[in-house]
């Protein structure tokens, strides 16, 4: 088998294309989540916090000295940057989770639902009652 038709196969898969489909969802989601989060979450939590914006916190190593060639550029480690990314990662886990959590319960509720047998199980019902009397 060739290469390239392997390729094709393998691509064509249903569960491929669907993973496909749920990669490109997922990062608009996580795009929505981020906006959500650095344009109406933490500006709330910094009135709540007097002002307080974790995206400037940060812990300075070395500062910024020096111009022209001999420039040398402040070292720091951005700890409040790391925190808004915490954040946004928590608001994400728990969004995901309660899609799922939706989901299952709808699907729970589809298995629970009594199903009506198929028209030929009914129509053989019909004979076998009929032979009965």
């Amino acid at each position: 088998m060739s290469m390239l038709k392997e390729f094709k196969e393998f691509a064509l898969k249903g569960n491929v294309v669907d993973m496909a489909v749920g990669v490109v969802i997922g990062g608009a989601f996580g795009k929505i989540v981020s906006s959500l989060v650095k344009d109406i979450i933490m500006p709330a939590v910094g009135k709540v916090t007097g002002g307080l914006d974790f995206s400037e916190m940060k812990c300075v190593i070395q500062k910024a000295s020096g111009e022209g060639e001999k420039a040398v550029e402040e070292i720091a480690i951005n700890y409040g940057v790391f925190i808004n990314t915490a954040i946004d990662f928590l608001i994400v886990a728990a969004a995901i989770f309660m899609a799922v959590k939706v989901m299952n319960s709808m699907k729970k509720k589809e298995e629970e639902a009594p199903k009506a047998p198929a028209e030929d199980i009914t129509l053989l019902r019909e004979i076998r009652d009929s032979l009965a009397k």
